[in-house]
């Protein structure tokens, strides 16, 4: 008998890509707002709700439900919602799993690199440095936070928090919207241009998932970040060396991104560096430590 796997966030980039490569290891079962498929269950976060047939004889759960940081502004409204679609929605896992006394061998939950604090220093975070004090920070504590009561509450044997750095893939997030204006002879830095950019081929991000997933004796927070930093400017670059364009336009000012996209603006102003030592240490390896590389691959599909 496989072991059941449960993943919440069904509709993201990476429930669909780690489905892939665990598949055939794993039975799996997803948890979405509007079931489609038959290993599908349907649950409303706001009204609390979920069905508990998706909870039967499951031995782990990967926590990637959250709404996009980088969707839409942040208003007041929009705040409360990408804490409220990350702790609540774990408030509501645990509420089901204390109720029909479900213990779990993992608890595996999403986090954000911006555990650290939005800023641009020269230095190297590891899974040892302390949170920073903005509202991205702040949304990781509390995710972090909502996770680890799984194994303070004996809900989960151990429990795992991938600090995500920016995901690459050619089929949504940074990556892909930075590809039209490049293609379009538009494309430019950011900013100063200076600020890191940490970031994470898809395929990487879903084998230290399985990573964690496999090894019993991977517990806590690590860094999901490739081994290789990059600068706005330097990521701006290799992708049009990759796409074979010219970049001739001077950098986005910074004041016309923060009247565009207001607070928000500062996750993209703004980035420090982190350290994949700890993930390597235990044994993972990177398939695409290299940026080249790794654009190579993503944007060689994208033809």
């Amino acid at each position: 008998m496989k072991e059941i796997v449960l993943i919440t966030g069904a509709s993201s980039m990476i429930a669909q890509e780690l489905a892939k490569k665990i598949g055939n290891d794993y039975s799996l079962r997803f948890l979405t707002r509007k079931k489609k498929h038959d290993n599908e269950y349907e649950w409303d976060i706001r009204k609390k709700t979920v069905d508990e047939a998706a909870f039967e004889n499951i031995s782990h759960i990967i926590h990637l439900a959250g709404a996009n940081i980088s969707e839409k502004r942040w208003t007041e409204e929009r705040k409360k919602e990408l804490i409220s679609s990350r702790v609540d929605s774990a408030a509501l896992l645990r509420h089901v799993l204390t109720k029909n006394e479900i213990k779990l061998k993992s608890f595996i939950s999403a986090s954000g690199i911006n555990f650290y604090g939005t800023h641009t220093t020269e230095k190297i975070y590891t899974e040892n440095d302390p949170p920073g004090n903005d509202f991205l920070s702040e949304v990781v504590v509390l995710w972090e936070r909502a996770a680890d009561h799984f194994k303070e509450h004996n809900l989960a044997e151990r429990v795992v928090k991938i600090r995500t750095a920016v995901v690459l893939s050619e089929k949504e997030g940074a990556l892909k919207k930075m590809i039209p204006p490049i293609q379009y002879y538009i494309g430019s830095p950011l900013g100063s241009g200076k600020q890191y950019m940490p970031w994470i081929h898809i395929d990487d991000i879903c084998s230290i998932y399985e990573f964690a997933l496999k090894k019993s004796n991977i517990h806590g927070a690590y860094n999901a970040v490739s081994p290789q930093s990059a600068t706005n400017t330097e990521l701006t670059s290799e992708i049009a060396k990759t796409l074979k364009k010219p970049l001739f336009m001077p950098n986005v000012p910074a004041f016309a991104l923060k009247l565009m996209f207001g607070e928000l603006a500062t996750a993209i102003l703004e980035g420090s560096r982190a350290s994949s030592h700890k993930i390597q240490e235990a044994g993972f390896q990177f398939k695409f430590p290299d940026l080249k590389e790794a654009l190579h691959d993503l944007l060689q599909k994208e033809k």
